[in-house]
């Protein structure tokens, strides 16, 4: 069975920084994509950031510049540095891995809640 468990989340002012965290463990295909989604009150789930095995990044536009992703292979673990956090990054921050073989794996963390004030 494959866990995620997040921290880091919580409460912060408006230009703070959070950095969040999550551990994979279990059966992981270690040739896998790593990422962090969020899903705001009356929202569509989105894709903040993902990163590759290989290191390579992608980001939401109203994230880059101000968030970072990265991840430890040997760990399984990807984090997420927030910084000059706006009132519009309040959401349910989720992990997630994925990779192929015979079929699609796919995995969820339980979200961990991220609130800006302003």
């Amino acid at each position: 069975q494959v866990q995620l468990v997040e921290s880091g989340g919580g409460l912060e002012q408006a230009g703070g920084s959070l950095r969040l965290s999550c551990a994979a463990s279990g059966s992981i295909f270690s040739i896998n994509t790593m990422g962090w989604y969020r899903q705001a009150p009356g929202k569509q789930r989105e894709l903040v950031a993902a990163i590759t095995y290989g290191g390579s990044t992608n980001y939401a536009d109203s994230v880059k510049g101000r968030f970072t992703i990265s991840r430890d292979n040997a760990k399984n673990t990807v984090y997420l540095q927030m910084n000059s956090l706006k009132p519009e990054d309040t959401a349910v921050y989720y992990c997630n891995v994925k990779w192929y073989g015979s079929r699609r794996n796919d995995y969820w963390g339980q979200g961990t809640q991220v609130t800006v004030s302003s």
